[in-house]
């Protein structure tokens, strides 16, 4: 996994390069009947509540070296949820912060809350999602990480991808901006990086197909992800694979790939 360069630049004022992350991903799931797919989104809502995203998007902020300035989070009736976090790249002295900000410290009463970070933001939002005629349901998280600064949201790529079970993974990176040394001269981007994955655990490399995308003159990178084995065990809800004739598996292994190659490439496929 690549490291950032520790040399660091001799900068002529603040470092004003931002880095954006975007990281996208899939849960696709077998639900044969209108009750299985209510309980997945139960399921699904009960799983990844705001209150478990804002721990993430927490531990985000932590790993990549930044301070909460703000949270706000909201759990959504009848699905889904949000959260917002205002970060900084150091600890802001009480005495400066907005007296509207909270730091993290949610008060039990409130219902909705939001997450701010000094000069930088964090944000998560959930998508279930169901047809009645497909017997497939998916659940997608968008997260979007934005720093300015030394700090970089890939830093915590491995955590992100390590707190869900993805069946899909896109992630798409850009540095914005420039900054000056010392000397007057521009650098558009401050570290080193050729493609996305060179910031992605071996281990997760081992377990993923994936496709690069990259625009090098415009610092813009994107990978695809797109798990290698299909174990049918792992997409049942509300079903066993031994209660299942070898016509009905090859059926739901069928419609399980349709959807991930679907998601995957970004387009409908014939039937496989």
């Amino acid at each position: 996994m690549a490291k950032f360069n520790k040399n660091k630049l001799k900068l002529y004022g603040f470092n004003n390069l931002t880095k954006s992350l975007s990281f996208n991903i899939y849960d696709v799931c077998y639900t044969k009947t209108e009750e299985d797919r209510k309980k997945y989104v139960e399921y699904i809502d009960e799983q990844y509540n705001s209150e478990r995203l804002t721990k993430i998007l927490t531990d985000v902020t932590e790993i990549i070296g930044a301070s909460v300035l703000n949270v706000a989070k909201q759990d959504y009736d009848p699905q889904g949820a949000s959260v917002t976090l205002l970060i900084s790249e150091e600890e802001v002295p009480l005495y400066v912060l907005d007296s509207s900000c909270n730091r993290g410290i949610l008060a039990p009463t409130r219902e909705n809350i939001v997450g701010h970070l000094d000069k930088s933001h964090v944000t998560v939002h959930t998508y279930p999602e169901a047809h009645p005629q497909k017997a497939i349901s998916t659940f997608r998280v968008d997260i979007d990480v934005a720093t300015c600064g030394t700090i970089s949201p890939l830093n915590a790529l491995n955590y992100l991808i390590e707190s869900f079970d993805s069946d899909i993974i896109t992630v798409d990176y850009r540095v914005r901006g420039f900054t000056r040394d010392v000397k007057g001269k521009k650098h558009f981007i401050d570290h080193k990086i050729n493609s996305i994955q060179n910031f992605i655990a071996q281990r997760t490399i081992d377990r993923y197909n994936l496709i690069d995308m990259n625009i090098y003159q415009s610092n813009i990178f994107h990978t695809k992800m797109r798990l290698k084995d299909l174990k049918l065990d792992n997409y049942l809800f509300e079903s066993k694979k031994e209660d299942l004739t070898e016509e009905e598996i090859k059926e739901i292994i069928n419609k399980l790939n349709k959807e991930i190659t679907e998601i995957f490439y970004g387009k409908n496929v014939p039937n496989l």
